[in-house]
Parts: structure tokens; sequence; C-alpha cells
């Protein structure tokens, strides 16, 4: 095992991450194309490419935009609508574990970009189904989110012969450099099958055991590539030609937009993922118990290559919160209908070993020998990064007068919006 000399990761890293010579990574190493590249001729290529897909009969959308009530979803669609003047058809995947916070967000979202949106709710009972197999299978509790979230916006285009998807960016390449950005990578179902899905395909899930049918996969099945070719469907990233800066962005957008950003459990990123009740809590304890690290450290890596957090801080600011317990691990359990021993029994079998050891079968859970070496050998003193003077804080906005039910998901909500109230930022 290694641990990049300048980031926080390893090369256990789920996404596949390299650790060169000098001991830096293959996400820190596309990260300097962010300070290298012209960008002012990168946009100029994709006002280029998405001229040739504007309707000009005015009678369909000129592209397919995924949006949620969190991530980068008002910069998304304020960069696709206000500066390259497309009309979007505006598409969401019902993820079932809603907040209040993430309905209010993106009923904000739909009315002040003008815009229409289809969303898909799946029938409850069918996502449980879906979700007990996912977890006994891979410890995945998202599986259905991240398998609804990235086929439903490729079937509405293929279904309303909309060829241009545009989504935010591209995980892979941010994180762990798997492209770089000159490579303008697209949309793809093998990435999606790789590295969404556990190198499976939705079918794959149907199974006695479980009790899924063909039936209740079908709302996830990717199109076939005879439909996406008939139609010319293609999913480009807006990362790719931008300088991609999901802090920035958020705090640009929310001085326009003034929508709601809210502290959350296992991370100091108040921006991402607020819309989900699991995300950043159940979701991310798990992706921390396999793999050792969770969105916590995701965060202080983006922020440490930013030049906003030293490497010191980010450890320490990842480390804290990686040691919260989930906060809604109840509402879950109630909701699937599990016990918290069955839940502990089932996710210390997905455990890396690599990463993790244990006295006996019922001691508790320490990093490994393995783990804690590779830690100390990463010297990083030759490639420490400059730290910017802008003070590292995520602003805290909530609307006024709104008390929000704290005890289950909300399948539908009507998304009442009040003027969000300015709170202390978090600081790091």
């Amino acid at each position: 095992m290694k641990v990049c000399r300048r980031c926080l990761y390893t090369d256990l890293h789920p996404l596949g991450l390299v650790i060169e010579g000098e001991g830096i990574c293959s996400g820190c190493r596309v990260h300097e194309e962010k300070d290298r590249l012209d960008w002012a001729a990168r946009w100029e290529l994709l006002e280029k490419l998405v001229d040739g897909y504007r309707c000009a009969s005015g009678e369909n959308y000129d592209c397919v935009v995924p949006v949620s009530g969190a991530r980068d979803s008002f910069f998304i669609v304020h960069t696709v609508k206000k500066r390259l003047g497309l009309n979007p058809l505006l598409v969401t995947y019902n993820k079932h574990y809603n907040t209040a916070v993430g309905i209010r967000n993106l009923a904000r979202l739909r009315t002040l970009m003008d815009c229409d949106i289809m969303t898909q709710v799946i029938d409850p009972d069918r996502v449980k189904r879906i979700t007990r197999a996912t977890f006994r299978r891979w410890a995945s509790i998202y599986w259905h989110c991240l398998a609804g979230q990235t086929v439903f916006p490729v079937q509405i285009a293929v279904k309303m012969k909309i060829p241009l998807i545009i989504w935010g960016h591209h995980q892979g390449l941010d994180q762990v450099g798997m492209f770089s950005h000159l490579d303008e990578v697209e949309m793809t179902r093998r990435h999606r099958r790789n590295h969404d899905l556990f190198r499976q395909e939705a079918e794959a899930l149907v199974h006695d055991h479980d009790f899924v049918r063909p039936a209740d996969v079908h709302p996830y099945r990717y199109p076939l590539d005879e439909e996406i070719a008939a139609v010319g469907v293609r999913g480009i990233y807006l990362g790719n030609y931008m300088r991609w800066d999901t802090k920035a962005q958020h705090e640009a957008m929310m001085d326009i937009y003034d929508y709601e950003a809210v502290p959350q459990t296992r991370t100091f990123d108040t921006y991402n993922d607020l819309d989900c009740w699991m995300h950043s809590d159940l979701h991310d304890y798990i992706k921390w118990a396999k793999w050792g690290y969770g969105r916590a450290t995701d965060h202080a890596v983006r922020e440490l290559r930013f030049g906003r957090l030293s490497r010191e801080k980010a450890r320490a600011v990842a480390q804290e919160y990686e040691a919260k317990p989930s906060a809604n691990a109840d509402v879950f359990l109630d909701w699937i209908g599990m016990t918290q021993n069955g839940f502990e029994f089932i996710l210390d079998q997905h455990r890396n070993k690599n990463i993790w050891e244990r006295d006996g079968h019922h001691g508790p859970w320490r990093h490994s020998a393995k783990w804690r070496e590779a830690q100390a050998a990463a010297k990083m003193e030759p490639n420490r990064l400059e730290i910017t003077k802008t003070p590292c804080e995520f602003r805290v906005r909530k609307s006024q007068a709104i008390c929000d039910q704290e005890d289950k998901f909300i399948l539908v909500g009507k998304g009442e919006y009040l003027p969000a109230a300015e709170c202390p930022s978090l600081s790091l």
C-alpha cells in the first residue's frame, strides 16, 4: 500500500488511483491542469459543441440535464440556460432518502430557472427489495440511487429523441485522475457498470434468494446500444471545459439564488449531498468501513488540492469527521426492516482486510499494521502545496420559520420556501 505524498489518498482507492515515482498520485497530477489549461479557449470549444444541438424549430428541448436538490445543480442549470442559452429538460431520480432541505432546494431550482422537469419515483417496495439485495452482495445501500440517477437521463434522452445530455463533472477525473481534461471523456455504459454498479448490469440482481424480479430492475436497465445510436445520444461533462471548483461555484450561486446549505453528519462540506439523509451519514459510514476513508477525506483532499487546507489540517479534519457514528442509521434500519446486529454482520464481511484488522472474531476493528506503516512512510515535505490566504469556510443557510420532520425519509414533498437566513459559517 502507498499513500500520496501530496494528498491523503492511497493506491487502494476504489476508483483506481495510481501513485507515480515521485510519490504523487494521478488525481493530484490531473488537478494541476486546472491551473495550466487555457479555460477561455476550452469554453469556446464547449460553445461550438452545443451549438450543433440547438433545436431550431423550438419543438423539442436542446438537451437533458440531470439535477437534484444538492451537488452543483444550480451552477449546472445556470451555465446551461443563462450562459449557453440552451433550453434544457431537467430530470431527477427520486432517491427515497430525501431531506426537506433537498426538496426545497429542488423546488427553488425548477421555479427560478423556469425549466420543465421530469421526476422518476420507483415503487418503495421495489426499491427496498433491491436495496436488501445490494447491501447483502456489496454492502451498498446507495446502489439504486447510483443506478437510477445515471440511467434515467439516458432513458429520457432516447425516449424523447434529445441527443445531448449535459452532466457536471466526472468523478473519476476529479478524484483520481482517471482521465485528463483534454481527453474530453463522455458518458459511457461501461463506466457506469464498472464504477457505479460494482461491475454488474442491473439484470444481475434478479435472484430468488433476494426476491428481486425482472420487473424490479427494469427501471434501472440501460437502453440498448442501437437505441442510443438511433438518436445519437451523447453525454458531455462541463468539467472538461470549465475550471471546476464546487465550493466557489456554490457560493456564487447562493448569492444569486438564495438556496440552503446545512451541516452534515460526517463531513464539513455544507453544500453537497444535503438532499439525502444517507449519503454523508450511513452510506458514508459504510464507505469508511469498507475502504478506510469517507467523504470528509474526499472533501479535504479537494480543498487541499485547491490550496485552501494544509495536508496536516486536511488529515485532522477528515479524521475528526470520520470518527463520528451515523446519526440516522435507525431511520434506515426501520425503513428497510433490519436490525443493527444484522447490519453490522453483513458490513463486516465486506471490510477490506488490507485496511482493517481485529483480535479474534468479536474484537473492535482498527486500522491494519500495513495501513499504519503506509501512512507513516508518506513523506510529503518536498511536495507541499502553497496554501492560499483565503479562509476555508463553508456557509450555512437555512430557511426561516420551517420545522423539518427529522424521523423519517420524505418520498414526495411540496418544497415550501421562505427566504434563507445566513447562519455562522463552518470554519476549518
